[in-house]
């Protein structure tokens, strides 16, 4: 989830106690989706090819939009990507091209489409190497950030920077820095997991 999708306010409050009891920050503290999907699934670590190239799909698509939407969106991308199966989508045709731009239910940018079957495509060659999810885990940093309030968050990093440059090198499209570290933030690569957060620390790959 980048910048851009998170729940503005005039000043930053840090994390929110909701009606459970449990501290989070402002921009899943209110949508019941967003605070599902804060609550069990970001920032858990995400290692297979389909499960990363899922991510990436999808951090592509939100380029330029909040996380929500993509979020709310998301069950109808993966009904029109057949469930982002790499394979799959790297057949895929003008034909295809054509039945996604026509599909109500995902955002219908054929930029980021086509970019959806070139990554597919890329993910597939990246098997004779080391394969995706293992190139993109090997940018995890030493170090995580460490931050008390949403604006102390970084929005890409010198490792994000060397992540886009790798895939892009590699034949990816729409995997700018700031979206590859919202990329590393979805799947575990880094925790920015508020300190106050009960999520802080949840995943296993890092403690404070």
């Amino acid at each position: 989830m980048t910048q851009e999708a998170s729940h503005t306010t005039t000043a930053d409050p840090g994390v929110v106690v909701g009606e459970d009891g449990l501290a989070r920050p402002a921009w899943a503290a209110v949508d019941p989706l967003l605070r599902d999907y804060y609550d069990s699934e970001w920032g858990m670590p995400v290692t297979d090819e389909r499960g990363v190239f899922d991510r990436v799909s999808l951090e592509g698509f939100q380029a330029g939009l909040s996380w929500a939407t993509i979020l709310r969106k998301r069950p109808a991308f993966r009904a029109a990507f057949d469930d982002f199966d790499p394979d799959v989508i790297a057949a895929y045709t003008e034909i295809d091209v054509e039945r996604l731009m026509g599909d109500a239910g995902i955002v219908r940018n054929r930029q980021k489409i086509q970019a959806a079957i070139t990554n597919a495509r890329a993910t597939i060659r990246l098997r004779e190497d080391m394969g995706l999810a293992r190139l993109v885990w090997s940018f995890q940093p030493e170090t995580t950030p460490r931050p008390r309030t949403f604006a102390e968050i970084p929005t890409k990093s010198a490792e994000s920077i060397a992540l886009s440059k790798e895939l892009r090198r590699r034949g990816f499209a729409f995997v700018g820095p700031t979206t590859m570290y919202a990329l590393m933030e979805a799947i575990g690569i880094v925790d920015t997991h508020l300190l106050d957060s009960h999520r802080r620390d949840s995943s296993g790959v890092w403690t404070s």
